[in-house]
């Protein structure tokens, strides 16, 4: 009766008296009970929520689950206010110094919750939970950390970044990245002091760590310089540092896009062109690219940046790779105003720094469909709504058909129908009917094997007809004894 909410009232209020004794069946009456509270709401005379003495009472049990169950209902109350958390979080601070790990855990994961819409009523805790930071469970210190972080005012930032110089090489990536967020959370709050805190995540950019991890650092610095225009220049300078030895390309682009961006905006926008040719000359091609592409928004923002740009530019039609030569002779006549995109200085600025307002598979389709003549390709002609494809037209793509309908030229009627004629063709089938309804073909086997098998399910009044479609993608191999095969297949397809 779960779903009853009469029901459920009715068995709350009748063991909430002091019937139940287990902790098991406390903890699951206690569930029930905020379950109830939820749906009723708040009393508009009193001001107070029915049952909540009972999940107050609860916080005073002699069995630890039950208290922990009681505590975190209570935070999860909507509109919770300070005088309903107080009991709560007091029986949490407790917990944070007990001497078993999962009730410091619990403890502490429950108030890292709260401290996200109430820092002010977790405040007395931080004592207990700057001693867990060295912690040896690193889920507890990464927890404590960040409630830390959360609650903290400006004047303990410092304190706390001290700490965690040693602690953020002891913890996985994981945690490493909510750590990071906390930090952006904790700038954002207090932005005087963004120096501290950009530098930390500067120096934790230049340690070990994988692509995540990484990728969350290089998020943060940037919503920190479009959210606080003092920490523009500085934060622009960790980002070229960190690309010197970047090894993730996307990263690398992604900054160099940035860059592109912000840099010309500086006040001193030619210290940054030596990190960006850097890229020309030290990384990959797609990274190349992408600095050839920097380099032009810097020659179209800054007058006296153009002639030096221009003689990186010329250096880069020598390239290996075409794009990089293509992008490197477009921007060159694109900055001379030689183009036809680049008739004024507008053009120029809105083609380098304007979004694509086509689809990218409409744009991919017209150009494939664009005869080479003496008219030019224009973006203008590419459809700019997206035409969803059919599923079975997806499933297709790229594939040989197996079922009836690649046989037949020209168009058809519809698949059900080729199916249909086929299966009324077989004798066995003949006296089933009406096809009702024809599946799209379900793969059975992975794209790399070497024989594919489909199945196509057909629906009929009273029976279902499985149509299995092998294909043999080896032409040296002849598969024998396919009968038997698909025995073995249809009975794990029906045990499936």
């Amino acid at each position: 009766r779960q779903n009853d909410r009469l029901a459920v009232s009715k068995l709350v209020t009748s063991l909430t008296r002091g019937s139940v004794r287990s902790p098991l069946a406390q903890c699951l009456l206690i569930r029930y009970t905020s379950q109830v509270i939820r749906e009723s709401g708040v009393n508009t005379q009193g001001g107070d929520r029915p049952f909540f003495d009972f999940l107050e009472s609860c916080l005073r049990n002699k069995a630890e689950m039950v208290i922990l169950e009681a505590a975190r209902a209570i935070t999860d109350l909507n509109g919770v206010t300070s005088r309903e958390l107080t009991p709560a979080i007091t029986v949490l601070q407790l917990f944070l110094s007990s001497s078993k790990p999962v009730l410091r855990f619990a403890a502490v994961r429950t108030l890292n919750k709260v401290a996200s819409t109430h820092p002010l009523a977790v405040t007395n805790c931080n004592i207990d939970m700057e001693s867990l930071i060295s912690d040896q469970n690193r889920s507890i210190a990464t927890l404590a950390i960040t409630t830390l972080l959360k609650t903290g005012n400006e004047s303990s930032v410092d304190r706390l970044m001290k700490q965690m110089t040693n602690f953020m090489s002891d913890i996985a990536d994981e945690f490493k990245i909510v750590v990071v967020e906390a930090i952006r959370s904790l700038c954002l709050k207090f932005p005087l002091k963004y120096r501290s805190l950009m530098n930390f995540l500067s120096n934790i950019l230049r340690e070990e760590g994988g692509f995540d991890y990484k990728k969350a650092i290089v998020d943060s610095i940037i919503i920190l310089i479009r959210d606080i225009p003092d920490a523009k220049e500085s934060g622009l300078f960790h980002l070229c540092e960190f690309i010197e030895d970047c090894e993730f390309t996307y990263l690398s682009t992604q900054i160099l896009h940035f860059l592109g961006n912000e840099g010309p905006k500086t006040s001193d926008p030619s210290k940054y062109i030596r990190y960006i040719y850097n890229r020309v000359i030290l990384e990959n091609a797609t990274v190349r690219a992408s600095a050839v592409s920097t380099l032009a928004k810097f020659g179209a923002l800054v007058d006296a940046l153009k002639p030096r740009i221009f003689v990186l530019l010329r250096r880069c039609l020598f390239d290996g790779d075409d794009e990089v030569r293509d992008r490197a002779t477009l921007y060159i006549k694109l900055l001379d105003g030689e183009a036809t995109v680049g008739e004024t200085e507008k053009d120029v600025t809105d083609f380098l720094f304007g979004s694509l307002d086509v689809p990218l598979a409409n744009l991919e389709a017209s150009l494939r469909n664009y005869e080479p003549s003496e008219v030019p390709f224009d973006i203008s002609s590419v459809p700019k709504e997206t035409k969803s494809q059919p599923l079975a037209e997806k499933k297709a793509t790229g594939k040989k058909s197996t079922g009836p309908a690649s046989a037949v030229n020209g168009p058809v009627p519809t698949i059900d129908a080729s199916y249909e004629k086929l299966l009324s063709s077989i004798p066995e089938f003949a006296g089933f009917g009406k096809l009702f309804k024809s599946s799209t073909p379900f793969e059975l086997t992975e794209a790399e094997t070497e024989y594919s098998v489909n199945v196509v399910k057909h629906i009929y009044d009273g029976h279902v007809v499985l149509q299995y479609n092998c294909t043999n993608t080896i032409p040296e191999q002849l598969l024998e004894e396919v009968s038997n095969f698909f025995h073995v297949i249809c009975l794990q397809y029906v045990i499936f």
